[in-house]
């Protein structure tokens, strides 16, 4: 009797650990199907990517005040948007219309004859710094940060970099002001958090998101590394699951929905944003100084 009961207790151990060891096998498996492919190259500064529902990726050239089109299967690129405010971050309402984050201190829609209608320019009658990147909630209030990167000395009117709210009187409202450089900003898949970067530490702050919009209990979520000659904490998107994707100078991290670091890609450059696209909706669209990569991933 007692050898049966020694018999199953080691058989009870051995099915344990084999479980344990699938477990582990499960989820030290790769979000990441392959490495990081350059699809297109020779900008100045390429940022704010973002996947058209059309089936193309556009993204900014600040430097060179441009927004251009890329196309699955083309060898090259287009103009999209020629002297578009240097823009930055690029986003859109519920409708599809276009939103851009302007270097030149504006945010602006761009309308059916691809004009930029500004949205906002200044608060409390100061010029907005340099609008950087933006997020639109489902019922069309849009976010943004405004740190000080694309204003000169002469220019700048407001000594706060703010995370502001246009509503949908068009009216600006200051969310935040405690973020030294505010930079890459998303929202949870189901709109309860926002997350803002912060370029000059790396840390990622989230923030309770409210029913009427406006935030509250921000708290540390994670930090990726302070700003050095590769960068700071840049851009950001979440998957469904979310897992948050952020650029900045230790290149692409992402995290868990509770903030553990579950992978990483080193760059050698700076890697400045990233957004999820493609037919499948599982390619990682990444911008960098002068090129633009693709990663697919394992959803």
């Amino acid at each position: 009797m007692k050898s049966n009961n020694l018999f199953f207790f080691s058989i009870s151990v051995l099915v344990v650990l084999l479980l344990g060891s699938c477990a582990q096998t499960e989820s030290n498996e790769s979000l990441f199907e392959d490495g990081p492919e350059l699809i297109t190259t020779g900008y100045q500064f390429t940022e704010g990517p973002y996947w058209h529902p059309d089936g193309y990726l556009i993204f900014s050239d600040i430097p060179a005040n441009t927004v251009y089109k890329w196309t699955p299967g083309s060898p090259d690129t287009e103009v999209y948007i020629d002297s578009s405010g240097n823009s930055n971050g690029i986003t859109a309402m519920p409708d599809g219309t276009l939103i851009l984050a302007q270097h030149a201190g504006k945010v602006s829609m761009v309308n059916e004859n691809m004009e930029l209608v500004p949205l906002a320019e200044e608060y409390n009658g100061m010029r907005l710094n340099s609008p950087n990147d933006a997020v639109v909630r489902s019922d069309g209030l849009i976010y943004f940060t405004d740190p000080t990167f694309g204003v000169s000395d002469e220019d700048q009117e407001l000594d706060i970099t703010g995370v502001y709210r246009i509503n949908s009187d068009t009216t600006l409202t200051l969310l935040y002001e405690e973020i030294a450089l505010p930079n890459g900003i998303a929202f949870s898949p189901d709109e309860s958090y926002l997350y803002v970067a912060d370029s000059e530490n790396g840390q990622i702050t989230r923030f309770d998101l409210l029913e009427n919009g406006d935030v509250e209990n921000p708290t540390e979520f994670a930090n990726i590394g302070a700003m050095t000659d590769m960068g700071g904490a840049d851009g950001m998107t979440v998957d469904a699951d979310g897992r948050l994707y952020t650029t900045g100078p230790n290149g692409l991290i992402v995290f868990d929905s509770q903030g553990n670091q579950l992978e990483q890609i080193e760059f050698d450059q700076q890697v400045t944003n990233v957004t999820f696209g493609g037919a499948d909706g599982n390619e990682l669209f990444i911008t960098s100084m002068d090129d633009v990569y693709r990663v697919r991933v394992n959803k």
